[in-house]
């Protein structure tokens, strides 16, 4: 059995992205829109934070009162859209029953919507047309070529459908010739589906839920969970009793949950390149209109 370390993986990747912002002539920019005082929430703004600063990006962590509606979160994305500062904006999760949570996500500018949730990218995904994925599935693929496990030809099987992992991850799969399977809470018999898996990923919220019995020897075993309790973490396998059986498998904490800080942050660098690209379009398309005129009137 070998560990997926995502930390070693992360860090190592973090050198890579170092040298490349370095060579850029402006900082990046990265805001994140919190609403009410979650802590778990807190403590995921503090990693992303710890690393954009480390990183060299302006970082500005807006926080709301539990009480703000949809207009004053809408016009706050709206102007920074229009910031050629910022390269970055995220709305984390979850936000209160009376905002309209996907409004406020597809407010957002399609290229700085650096968590891939707008219905842009969501679709660029679904096509396998390149653009901003949200960021734990990118660090899964990420983990996996990394140990070059084989994607293509393998049946996969996803526990959870969420729009965060389970649905943009199948694509991503499928996109690279894989078979896939989503099960979730509606599945009957899900060991039918996971016994017969070269790879099982597991994204449910709920502790130790995949167990030894579920899985065939020899399996590749992705832990997405991040359940506390007691102040310890604790994942969606059953690890201790998985973990012997299966050929990799990522362990909680320390496996996916840091690949996922770094994709935030190569998404921020990606979304700079995305802009620099619609800029230059933009003033090309811009000089031909001039030369169209200049033409017109001689």
């Amino acid at each position: 059995m070998v560990e997926l370390n995502g930390k070693e993986l992360r860090d190592k990747l973090i050198l890579k992205l170092k040298e490349d912002v370095e060579k850029l002539s402006t900082q990046l920019g990265l805001v994140v829109i919190q609403v009410g005082e979650d802590e778990a929430s807190k403590v995921y703004v503090r990693q992303k934070e710890r690393l954009a600063l480390e990183l060299g990006y302006k970082f500005i962590h807006k926080v709301y009162p539990e009480s703000v509606d949809n207009v004053e979160i809408i016009e706050y994305i709206e102007s920074l859209n229009n910031d050629d500062s910022i390269d970055g904006i995220i709305v984390q999760m979850p936000l209160p029953k009376h905002l309209n949570t996907s409004v406020i996500q597809n407010t957002i500018s399609p290229n700085k919507d650096v968590d891939g949730l707008t219905f842009s990218n969501s679709g660029k995904l679904l096509h396998g047309v390149p653009s901003l994925v949200p960021c734990t599935p990118k660090g899964i693929v990420d983990l996996l070529d990394e140990h070059q496990i084989e994607i293509s030809g393998k049946n996969i099987v996803i526990i959870g459908r969420s729009i965060l992992v389970g649905k943009p991850i199948a694509n991503l799969l499928t996109n690279r010739n894989a078979t896939v399977t989503i099960c979730h809470s509606k599945t009957e018999n899900i060991q039918l589906y996971t016994q017969n898996a070269d790879i099982v990923i597991v994204a449910v919220g709920s502790p130790a839920f995949l167990k030894a019995d579920m899985v065939k020897p020899g399996s590749v075993i992705i832990d997405v969970g991040i359940n506390r309790i007691n102040g310890k973490l604790y994942g969606d396998v059953d690890y201790e009793n998985v973990a012997p059986t299966s050929s990799y498998i990522t362990p909680v904490p320390g496996g996916v949950g840091p690949m996922t800080v770094y994709e935030l942050m190569h998404n921020v660098y990606l979304a700079h390149q995305l802009l620099e690209e619609e800029r230059k379009l933009e003033k090309a398309n811009n000089n031909e209109k001039v030369k169209k005129l200049e033409l017109t009137h001689n």
